[in-house]
C-alpha cells in the first residue's frame, strides 16, 4: 500500500472533484460555472498530489511550453466565459502534455479483467494500439 501524505490525500481528492465537475460541465452543455470550478480544482489538486515546484517544472519544461500554453490558455478563456472553445484548447493541451504516460495507462488498463477484453474489440483494438505506442517517453 503506498502510504500518502495528508497534503497528497487532499491533492487527490481535490484532482478528482475537478474531473467530475469538468466532466459534469461537459454533460450539461458547457456550463461555464462548473467548467470554471473543475479547472481550478484539477490544477490545485495536481499541485497538492506532486508539489508546487515539481509541478512548475513539469508545466514548464522547454519541449511542453507548447501544450503547456494550450491547457493553462483553455483555462484562462473558459474562466472569461467562452466554455466550448476553452475545452477545445484544454483537451489538445492535455493531450500533449500527458502523451508520455499514455502507454503506461492503456498497459495498466490491458491487464484489468473486464476493461483488457473491452480494448481488444476489433474497432478499438486499432486506436487503442496507435494510443500505446511508446515511441515518445517524457
Amino acid at each position: 500500500m503506498i502510504s500518502l501524505t495528508d497534503t497528497q490525500k487532499i491533492g487527490m481528492g481535490s484532482t478528482g472533484f475537478g474531473v467530475f465537475f469538468l466532466f459534469f460541465g461537459m454533460i450539461l452543455f458547457f456550463d461555464k460555472a462548473l467548467l470554471a470550478i473543475g479547472n481550478v480544482s484539477f490544477v490545485a489538486g495536481l499541485a497538492f498530489v506532486i508539489g508546487l515546484e515539481r509541478t512548475f517544472r513539469f508545466f514548464f519544461q522547454k519541449h511542453k511550453m507548447k501544450a503547456t500554453g494550450f491547457f493553462l490558455g483553455g483555462v484562462f478563456v473558459v474562466l472569461i466565459g467562452w466554455p466550448l472553445i476553452g475545452v477545445i484548447f484544454e483537451i489538445y493541451g492535455f493531450f500533449l502534455l500527458f502523451r508520455g504516460f499514455f502507454p503506461v495507462v492503456v498497459g495498466f488498463i490491458r491487464r484489468v479483467p473486464v476493461l483488457g477484453s473491452l480494448l481488444n474489440l476489433p474497432g478499438i483494438r486499432s486506436f487503442v494500439d496507435k494510443v500505446g505506442e511508446s515511441n515518445n517517453m517524457v
